[in-house]
C-alpha cells in the first residue's frame, strides 16, 4: 500500500502541542499536515507567512537563523501553545556556490551554521525546561545523509553543519533522556520536494533531456538510489510521525536514514 494511502489514527496525537521549524514547504509541510491529521495543535515557522494560510494563530513568520528569532519561536510557542510536546526541527538547506573549499569563505560558513545547527540548539534550550518540567516530550532533528557523505562541490558546509547537528542530538539524548525526554534523529537523502523538483527541471534544461532524465542525472550524482526513485515528503514525515508516537516510546538517541538505500555502507 503506497505511503499517501496508510490509514491514519485520527486521534494518535490529540492533545499534543507541537512545533515544526520550516513547517511551509517540503518535509516540513508535510510533517505539519501528518501531526495536525493526528489531532495535533501544530504551530509552524518559517521565514514567510504562506498565502493560503487558514489560522494565522498557528503559524509564525520569523528568521530562525538569529537568535532573536528563535526567541520570538520559544516566546509563540508558549503562548499560543500553552506549553510544548513535541518539537519537530526540519529547517536547513545549503545555498552555497558550486566550486569546492575555495569559494567556502567565513561568510558561507556562518550561513550553514547558522541555518543547519543553532536554530535547534537554540530552541531546544528555550524549550526543554518546559519538557524537563512534565519528564515528557519528544525533540526530532532532521539531519541529512550527506553528514556521511558529503558532496564536495557544493554541500561542504552544509554536510559538517548537519554531522554537527547529529553529534549534538546523541549528546543531547544522553543527558535528557533519563529524564523522560526522547531526542531523535530522521536522516533523508534525496526527497522530491518542490525545491528538488526545481533543481532537477534545471538540470534537464541544461543536459537536454526531460523531468525523468534530469531526475536520473540527480540521483547518479548521489552514486545511485537502490528502489529506483528519491522519496516523497509525506514518506518521510511518516517516519517522523511513528518516531514522535508512544509507538516508538522506547526510541531515543538514534537515528533512522530514509535515503532508499543511496547509503553505500553499514
Amino acid at each position: 500500500m503506497p505511503a499517501h494511502e496508510l490509514k491514519i489514527d485520527l486521534h494518535e496525537f490529540d492533545g499534543k502541542r507541537v512545533l515544526v521549524t520550516g513547517g511551509t514547504k517540503g518535509i516540513g509541510q508535510a510533517v505539519v499536515a501528518r501531526l495536525r491529521d493526528g489531532g495535533a495543535r501544530v504551530l509552524a515557522t518559517a521565514r514567510t507567512q504562506p498565502a493560503d494560510l487558514s489560522d494565522t494563530n498557528l503559524f509564525l513568520a520569523a528568521d530562525i537563523t538569529t537568535a532573536e528569532g528563535c526567541a520570538a519561536i520559544a516566546d509563540a510557542v508558549l503562548k499560543r501553545l500553552g506549553g510544548i510536546d513535541i518539537l519537530v526541527h526540519v529547517v536547513g538547506g545549503s545555498s552555497a556556490p558550486a566550486g569546492g573549499f575555495v569559494v567556502l569563505d567565513d561568510q558561507e560558513w556562518h550561513r550553514a551554521l547558522d541555518l543547519n545547527l543553532f536554530p535547534a540548539v537554540r530552541l531546544d534550550r528555550a524549550l526543554l525546561p518546559v519538557m524537563l518540567d512534565q519528564r515528557s516530550g519528544i525533540i526530532i532533528h532532521v539531519t541529512s545523509i550527506q553528514r556521511v557523505m558529503p558532496l564536495p562541490e557544493a554541500t561542504t558546509a552544509y554536510a559538517a553543519a548537519k554531522a554537527a547537528l547529529a553529534n549534538y542530538s546523541k549528546a543531547l539524548s544522553k543527558e535528557v533522556s533519563p529524564k523522560g525526554v526522547r531526542v531523535v534523529r530522521v536522516s533523508p537523502g534525496f526527497v522530491e520536494t518542490e525545491a528538488a523538483v526545481g533543481l532537477i527541471n534545471e538540470l534537464a534544461a541544461h543536459e537536454g533531456t526531460d523531468y525523468d532524465g534530469g531526475r536520473k542525472i540527480l540521483m547518479d550524482s548521489l552514486g545511485g538510489i537502490p528502489i529506483g526513485r528519491p522519496a516523497q515528503p509525506r514518506e518521510v514525515a511518516d517516519l517522523i510521525a511513528f518516531l514522535a508516537s508512544p509507538r516508538a516510546a522506547s526510541i531515543t538517541g538514534t537515528e533512522y536514514v530514509i535515503d532508499g538505500g543511496t547509503v553505500p555502507t553499514v
